[in-house]
């Protein structure tokens, strides 16, 4: 799209050139806030990874908004936190902020008049205060224990008084304390999961041994098992496979395939005779989607898990895989 005229001859910019101006003006508030990050950011991870109780983070308007991703964001990543309007605060949640916690208050101005009475209870009750704002020198930033100063940067918008900018530059800094605490923490793929048990996200850090079946469930036989044995064990289980093991060890499996193959003398012949040998397996450990890969790539439905010596463990079907949202 080029750029457009009035009737006067006055150039209108395309959204598009208008949307690379904000993303420019963005992002070198970003670079900026790269290259000289606020001072006081290592303190402020080091004091709140000794917080006993959780992070408060709280602001008005847009600042609220993004105070209430950084607390969901630091939730999921091992910090226990939580948002609090400010508003309602001052009209009894104020009672949610306790001697063990950390409060974060995020104000571009640092006088947003809202904070106020989260300002002075973390005063009163020697709350760590961290403010996130523009204007160290201003009310909230001389209240604070520990300042986050954001660059000095202007707005995206047409006027520049819309947050745009500044909101930007504060969810930068929330996930980069969010991270930060992350990593130091040791929060590995196995928390993660914890704080996300639903969804796609959750369902691919899955690993096999949290749906695969076991015990009683699983269709097993021994070498010397006669085919007519080993087809109602095979029926009886529902998995159209059958492990056979030696044991405890899986030595081979037989599927719908190898039954095919066999049709002509298959009642006269035992399990080991008809199965295939040294079969594909996977460990318990495994993720989900990496059975599903194997699956995929060798066009089966089943899969047998075993641990790291070759004793049978489980089985994993290709619909565990599809009901636990995997696919």
């Amino acid at each position: 799209m080029s750029t457009a005229k009035t009737q006067t001859g006055t150039q209108i910019e395309t959204p598009t050139e208008i949307a690379r101006d904000v993303i420019r003006i963005e992002a070198e508030a970003l670079s900026a806030l790269h290259a000289d990050l606020p001072i006081d950011f290592d303190a402020v991870v080091t004091r709140l990874l000794e917080v006993k109780g959780r992070v408060i983070v709280s602001g008005m308007g847009k600042s609220g908004h993004i105070a209430a991703k950084i607390a969901a964001t630091m939730a999921s990543t091992g910090t226990p936190a939580q948002y609090v309007h400010p508003g309602e605060a001052s009209h009894g949640d104020l009672g949610m902020i306790t001697r063990e916690d950390a409060l974060i208050l995020i104000s571009n101005s640092g006088e947003t008049r809202e904070l106020a009475d989260i300002i002075a209870h973390s005063r009163r009750f020697a709350i760590p205060l961290i403010a996130i704002t523009k204007k160290p020198d201003s009310t909230l930033g001389q209240q604070a224990d520990f300042r986050l100063t954001l660059p000095n940067a202007p707005e995206a918008c047409a006027i520049g008084m819309a947050p745009t900018t500044s909101t930007t530059c504060t969810l930068a800094l929330g996930d980069a304390l969010a991270v930060a605490m992350m990593r130091l923490r040791g929060f590995e793929r196995e928390n993660f999961l914890a704080f996300h048990p639903g969804g796609t996200l959750g369902a691919q850090l899955l690993r096999v041994s949290s749906v695969m079946h076991s015990g009683a469930a699983l269709p097993v036989v021994s070498a010397e098992t006669p085919m007519g044995e080993t087809l109602i064990e095979m029926t009886a289980k529902g998995f159209g496979v059958a492990a056979v093991v030696e044991e405890g060890r899986l030595m081979a499996v037989i599927t719908d395939g190898d039954l095919r193959r066999n049709l002509s003398d298959l009642m006269a012949r035992t399990a080991g005779e008809v199965a295939t040998r040294n079969p594909r397996s996977i460990l318990p450990e495994a993720l989900l989607s990496e059975a599903l890969g194997v699956m995929n790539t060798h066009k089966i439905s089943a899969l047998f898990a075993v641990d790291e010596s070759g004793q049978l463990r489980g089985l994993v079907h290709i619909h565990d895989i599809l009901r636990a949202g995997v696919a």
